[in-house]
């Protein structure tokens, strides 16, 4: 029921949308119906007024009489109240990817047809940042075309949002409501020396014990109550060292200029890479709380560990001496134990044979929404 609600209220928003005016707009709302957003009771009473205070605020718009979902949103013949809306749920893992590789494919045949008015394609996400990555990762590989007919919307309703465009729901219906522009956005890439991925993220994509935290969070989610991650976060404090053996790393420090690598050989107890700057993960924990995209953070005891780790929700971390944040394009790294990753949420264990690995800032590919500065 929540879903079928969520549908009608945001149909009835992107029916009079000012995204991409002058151009037929197709819309594809893509929700993962067991997100935090639908399922926490208090959670999605917050959403549903939200959502019907935007929607009459929409209804003072225009409508747009060249709108309406897509075939793939559509489900051509299709009678259900979330197909007549546009909303496609997800079924579990990759479900997000296949959908938005028909997607994909059904912009594609509508770019190849040549025909006049090639419609706009707004590709909603609706869930947290597992569904946004699935999303992101196949509009990574398509081609150039289907990119620039269409642009991302990403609608804070997981557990973790911090891919989201913002951080509350009505400012990132603000985008749907408001004239916008289309914006360019990269991401991170990890590449093994023994070929392993490569693997993509959007958001952050880091090496160590915060790749712990998310892997345990994952691992035991649905049978710990509460804020598991938050939970995890303490325990990695007591005992990451004791599972994963934190010795010397080897780093090459890229900045994008003409400058020899900077070489760095530290015992590294994590290793974060942010797609820009001012980012947060782990529920908007501040891990680069300013320009900066790279925070790196030395080993520490366990007591130090304890006394910093609620820092990093502030971003006052970045004033200690076993922290350094600085600018990159390319991280190269190399050690002789295994260690984790994380991207966006998801997780994989590297191993020495992997090494050396790095961790880049990719080509500016995927269209997002921005809103139009005023005036």
């Amino acid at each position: 029921m929540n879903l079928e609600v969520f549908a009608l209220l945001l149909s009835g928003i992107c029916a009079h949308s000012q995204v991409a005016p002058g151009r037929p707009l197709r819309w594809t709302v893509i929700a993962n119906p067991q997100a935090g957003g639908f399922t926490i009771r208090s959670r999605w009473k917050k959403c549903r007024c939200i959502l019907e205070s935007c929607a009459g605020e929409a209804k003072r718009l225009p409508l747009r009489a060249d709108s309406g979902p897509s075939l793939t949103a559509g489900e051509p013949g299709g009678e259900g109240p979330l197909e007549v809306c546009g909303l496609v749920p997800t079924m579990g893992p990759g479900h997000a990817g296949r959908i938005t590789g028909a997607l994909v494919d059904e912009i594609r045949a509508g770019h190849d047809s040549g025909q006049n008015g090639i419609p706009f394609h707004l590709i909603i996400a609706a869930g947290g940042d597992g569904t946004s990555r699935e999303i992101l990762s196949e509009l990574f590989f398509a081609p150039p075309a289907v990119r620039s007919n269409c642009a991302v919307l990403r609608l804070p309703m997981g557990t973790g949002n911090d891919g989201a465009d913002a951080a509350e729901l009505d400012k990132a219906l603000e985008f749907l409501i408001s004239p916008t522009r289309i914006e360019w956005t990269g991401a991170l890439r990890l590449n093994t020396a023994a070929g392993k991925g490569p693997f993509l993220a959007f958001n952050i994509l880091s090496i160590g014990l915060d790749a712990f935290v998310t892997h345990m969070t994952n691992k035991m989610k649905g049978r710990l109550p509460g804020d598991s991650y938050k939970l995890w976060v303490d325990l990695a404090s007591l005992f990451y060292d004791r599972v994963y053996r934190v010795g010397p790393m080897d780093l090459r420090i890229f900045d994008g200029s003409e400058r020899t690598p900077e070489s760095i050989r530290e015992e590294l107890l994590l290793l974060a890479v942010g797609e820009s700057g001012h980012r947060t993960y782990g529920s908007q924990k501040k891990i680069l709380p300013d320009g900066r995209n790279v925070c790196l953070v030395r080993q520490m005891s366990v007591c130090r560990k304890i006394a910093l780790k609620d820092l990093f929700t502030t971003g006052a971390h970045a004033e200690k001496p076993e922290v350094r944040l600085f600018n990159a394009v390319r991280v190269e790294f190399r050690g002789g134990a295994p260690i984790l990753a994380q991207m966006d949420g998801e997780t994989a264990l590297l191993r020495p044979e992997d090494f050396p690995a790095a961790i880049e800032l990719t080509e500016k590919v995927i269209p997002v929404l921005k809103l139009q500065p005023p005036g």
